[in-house]
This record gives C-alpha cells, structure tokens and sequence, in this order.
C-alpha cells in the first residue's frame, strides 16, 4: 500500500509549560479543577496559541455496511444502516438531541452505506463502495479501497478546518460494525479476540455466540498485524474513513474527539500509524461494549465520561463538547491569583 499519513506536528512542549504556570497560577488551588486543567493546556498546544477557542465543533457520523452481517454478527439487518441515516439528516436521532443541547454541528459521511442514498445537504456522498466484503470468506477491503478511505477523511478533515471548524468529533454507524471493530482491536492492540467481542447493537446469549464463532473464522483466515493490513483484512470503510479524518485534523492541528468502541478502533489504526496523533485526541468516554476499556488502556487514553453509554453515533461525544468549551473558558476568564491580591479586577 502506498497510503503516507500526511505530517502531523509536535506539541510545543514550551507552551505547554507556559500555558500550565498561567493555570496553576490563577485564583483557585493548584490542580483544584483536576483535568480539566490538563485539558486546557492540551486544547492551548493542540491549537498552538496561548489563548485557544473553540467556536465550532462539528460531529461526523460515518455509515457504513459490513459483508460481516451476512452471518448475523448483528441482531439487526444491514438495512437499518441507511434508515438511520435518515434519521440523522431529519435531525430525529439521539446524537441530533444531544448535539442541539450542546451547541455541535452534526454531518453525515456516506462511507459505505449499502444502499443508494438521496442527496442532502447535510450528506457527505464519500462512498468508496457499497459495503465492504465478508470478512470471514474474504478481505473485506482492498488496499486501494482502504487507501481511498484513509485519503477521503484526511480530505474532509482538512476541509472542516478550511471552513474554521475547531474540534471534530468522530461518530460513526453501521450494523456489524462491532464486530469489524473487534477484529481490528485484536490485531492492533493484540489482545485475545474472545476479549474484544460484545453484546454490540443487543445480542441475546445465542446471537453473541453466533457472532463469536464468525469472528474466529474470519480471524483463523490470515494473522495480518500492519495497520493497512488489518483494515484491508477486517476494517470497515466507516472505520478506515474515521482514521484517516484524525490524521487529517491532526495535521491541521484540529482537536479530534474520540468516541466509543468503534470510533477508538478507528483512532487505534490511526495511531498506530502515526503515534504523534494521539497527541490531538481526547477520548471521550468508556462503553459499556465489551473490550473498550481495554482497547483505552492499550492506548493509556483517560476518557471523560462514564456513563454506561454504548450507542456511537458520536453521542459520547457530544457530551464532551461543554468540557472542552469550559476549559477555554477557563483559561480566558480565570483571574490570576497575582491580581486578585494587587486588586487589578
């Protein structure tokens, strides 16, 4: 495979000192506000300025179907992707609600849906093909398929912060897609596959073991352990495409915000390819779905958020938006303890 991803740059180690004296500086005790001064600081070096913003934080949902779910590994059929995609653009799904309660713009990736979708103008047609193959026959990617994925979030990434989004936020949706997600987590973290597998959109006992037993065939065809590889093999396109966005908003120095399960085997290929990215990450929270948290302990992310969540679509998300807004708010508006005492108020 020829996919290089595109030069990511450090963090100024200097401003993140600077910008850490000014916060333990201000009228509160050292470390009282815990991590969200750490997040202050990583928003500060992420943007490499002093005094960060955050005006415009956008979630992507990328759809996309899986040739997986032929042996039910869902306990829904693969039809259900593009209904909800219809959700999302009538603005009716739980993301929507909870990205209009917390002032985040919402869009929609056509990654891979399997299914002619209407045009919208809230729809980002980046169909690569329609579905990927069954990963327990077959590779469900080409290289160049994965590559066009990769290219095609690098390419929306830096054209979200051309039009001066701030934080992207990667959500995702796609019936079967759990179960591509842990495949790829196996390979990159590695960790035993009967590890990674869980309940995702609602099995029963019978459907989880059903899906347990696809997913060892499809990891018993090849051991590929290369992150190109391990998409090719196993990856869906909504999930390659969501790499290759957090590439590309970390190259444009674009804070990106990781979701659940599915989003963090995204960030796990993207990271292995390039460990400077992780630098621009914030993990949002830990799923209820099996193997999440040790998909985050793998990767030594902290996530913000415990709430027993396990949807996706970026709706953990989403509710990180109000830190990361309090954070620069925090690092605007706080006095610091100097003048409090000298009266400069």
């Amino acid at each position: 495979m020829t996919f290089r991803p595109p030069p990511i740059p450090r963090l100024d180690s200097a401003l993140g000192a600077a910008l850490r004296a000014r916060v333990d500086g201000m009228a509160k005790p050292p470390r009282s506000l815990g991590r969200l001064e750490d997040l202050a600081v990583q928003i500060g070096q992420v943007q490499d300025r002093p005094n960060p913003r955050l005006d415009r934080v956008r979630a992507y949902v990328f759809a996309g179907d899986h040739g997986l779910n032929a042996h039910g590994v869902s306990a829904y059929p693969s039809a259900v992707t593009a209904a909800m995609v219809a959700t999302f653009l009538a603005g009716r799904a739980s993301v929507n609600a909870l990205a209009r309660a917390c002032d985040v713009e919402v869009a929609v990736v056509d990654a891979g849906v399997d299914a002619d979708l209407p045009t919208h103008p809230d729809l980002l047609d980046r169909k690569v093909r329609r579905g990927s193959r069954n990963a327990a026959v077959e590779p469900a990617l080409t290289a160049a398929e994965v590559e066009a994925a990769l290219d095609a979030g690098v390419l929306l990434a830096s054209e979200a912060a051309a039009e001066g989004v701030d934080v992207i936020i990667l959500g995702e949706m796609g019936i079967g897609n759990t179960a591509s997600a842990a495949l790829v987590m196996s390979r990159l973290v590695p960790a035993a596959l009967a590890d990674c597998i869980g309940q995702g959109a609602g099995h029963d006992a019978e459907g989880l073991a059903r899906k347990a037993a696809v997913l060892a065939r499809a990891a018993a065809r090849c051991a590929p352990d290369h992150p190109l590889e391990v998409l090719a093999e196993f990856g869906g396109l909504e999930i390659a495409m969501m790499a290759g966005a957090l590439l590309g908003a970390a190259a444009s120095r674009r804070l990106v915000v990781v979701d659940g399960f599915i989003a963090t085997a995204a960030a796990l290929a993207a990271i292995r390819l390039a460990p400077l990215a992780q630098d621009y990450c914030v993990f949002a929270h830990v799923s209820a779905e099996r193997g999440h948290a040790l998909m985050l302990e793998a990767l030594g992310a902290r996530p913000f958020l415990s709430l027993g969540m396990r949807l996706g679509e970026g709706t953990g998300g989403v509710l990180t938006a109000p830190l990361l807004r309090s954070a620069c708010r925090m690092l605007a508006e706080v006095a610091s303890l100097e003048d409090v005492l000298a009266g400069r108020l």
